[in-house]
């Protein structure tokens, strides 16, 4: 009995990749997703403070645009074509930072808290744009 010998090369099966790339690979997203949570923290303990007739209002608007900035940054991550998901988690940014502003106005917060809050979405707004930069030089 002869055997076949098959002179067809197999197909490159793909890499897995180590622990230490798939880190590398996640980090911007957990550090932002890291951000994004930090900030949610802060935003419960401040909102927690208000008028009670305002945290069915504007927290509870505060909260669905803290949880659509982390649906967003999920999607963004997710998706092959970036961009679009990108440009609507820097928009949900800048709907977040009206809001501040406005709780800021209605005299719930003061200037202090006003200042870190802000502090905390200037960092998430600049991560955003960072990865904008990042996606466009691709």
């Amino acid at each position: 009995m002869v055997a076949m010998r098959h002179d067809t090369k197999r197909a490159a099966e793909p890499r897995a990749l180590s622990r230490r790339e798939q880190a590398a690979r996640y980090a911007p997203y957990h550090a932002l997703i890291e951000r994004i949570e930090e900030l949610d923290a802060y935003s419960h303990q401040v909102m927690h403070q208000w008028p009670k007739i305002e945290r069915h209002v504007l927290a509870a608007e505060v909260r669905a645009a803290l949880l659509r900035l982390r649906r967003i940054c999920a999607v963004a991550w997710k998706r092959r074509q970036k961009s679009a998901a990108l440009f609507d988690l820097d928009v949900e940014v800048e709907v977040l930072r009206h809001l501040v502003r406005k709780a800021y106005r209605l005299r719930y917060i003061n200037a202090n808290r006003l200042e870190v809050w802000a502090r905390h979405i200037d960092e998430i707004g600049r991560m955003v744009g960072a990865w904008i930069k990042h996606e466009e030089r691709m």
